[in-house]
């Protein structure tokens, strides 16, 4: 990690370890709330300037979902900075890796993670074609990456859920899951493998001591059903995503509302996928199309998970 973002990042956990047992102290009777963080509370303004200008590059179209993802603020709020090592849960076509590999710098580096081959064979889409590209991804994430990184970006390496090389362990300063938890919590509740235990799992061996987990997902209302927010409509409790977390040993630290939406307000007749971009279900109608991007894209759960140290 570069030196001038070190000195910041060792103070930001220091903090926040020694506050615990102050609010500990505060409420003997019963743990703390966790805090309700500010997205760009101390972050450094070096690394915020250099974020904003790599934003300002990407292209219009994805521009367009600043929006709904709030990419800058998301980033901030984890604390995300260049020079890091980050493990990015299921990088798709880069949306997020096309920000994070020049803003890291040479000096970072990027790790992929994607399900196990053995998960995606779940998938009605999983043809032949598409599992040979999932068994080769892998060895082509790199490549991309380092197309996408320029001159001065972070280099990058991959693995599947499940099969995380020995020399990941301990070496990973934040992991980022943007939308990744609602598939591994649908096949692990259709009674299949463990695939969301052994995600998160990974995550956490991933991470050196102190360091940061955070998750964005489509968020289930607390009282809906358990079996519509199990997942396989793309949306789950935060209640059961802390629950997870926790059970792997995670800390919890903080949320944000960066990426609500309360206009997202589905029924147990709905997915997420009714929802830009996707559109399932409007086709070519005007006015299906008008009536969801009144919505917009999905209500969000932002959450910060700490490794304890």
């Amino acid at each position: 990690m570069h030196h001038r973002y070190l000195l910041a990042t060792v103070a930001a956990l220091t903090l926040a370890a020694c506050s615990k047992p102050a609010e500990e102290a505060a409420q003997p009777a019963e743990e703390a709330p966790p805090e309700v963080a500010s997205a760009d509370a101390g972050f450094p303004a070096e690394a915020s300037a250099r974020l904003a200008e790599i934003l300002a590059a990407q292209p219009d179209e994805v521009k367009a979902r600043y929006v709904h993802r709030h990419p800058q603020k998301t980033i901030e709020f984890f604390g995300i900075e260049p020079g890091m090592t980050v493990l990015e849960g299921l990088p798709g076509r880069g949306w997020y890796t096309k920000v994070l590999a020049p803003y890291l710098g040479s000096d970072g580096h990027v790790v992929g993670s994607a399900y196990s081959l053995e998960m995606y064979r779940l998938f009605p889409f999983a043809s032949e074609e598409f599992m040979e590209r999932q068994q080769n991804w892998t060895n082509s994430f790199p490549g991309d990456v380092a197309g996408w990184a320029g001159d001065d970006g972070a280099s990058a390496s991959a693995f599947h859920f499940g099969s995380m090389p020995e020399d990941v362990h301990g070496t990973v300063d934040a992991v980022f899951f943007p939308r990744v938890l609602h598939n591994l919590a649908r096949f692990q509740n259709e009674g299949r493998a463990d695939y969301l235990t052994i995600a998160l799992t990974d995550a956490y061996n991933a991470l050196k001591p102190g360091g940061i987990m955070g998750i964005v997902q489509h968020e289930a209302r607390e009282e809906m059903p358990d079996d519509w927010a199990f997942g396989g409509n793309g949306y789950i409790k935060k209640s059961f995503v802390i629950e997870q977390m926790e059970a792997v040993g995670f800390e919890f630290v903080a949320e944000s509302a960066i990426n609500e939406n309360p206009n997202d307000q589905p029924t147990t007749e709905d997915v997420v996928w009714r929802l830009p971009p996707s559109y399932r279900g409007a086709g070519d109608d005007a006015g299906k199309r008008a009536a969801v991007d009144a919505i917009g894209e999905s209500n969000r759960m932002t959450l910060k998970f700490r490794k304890p140290l």
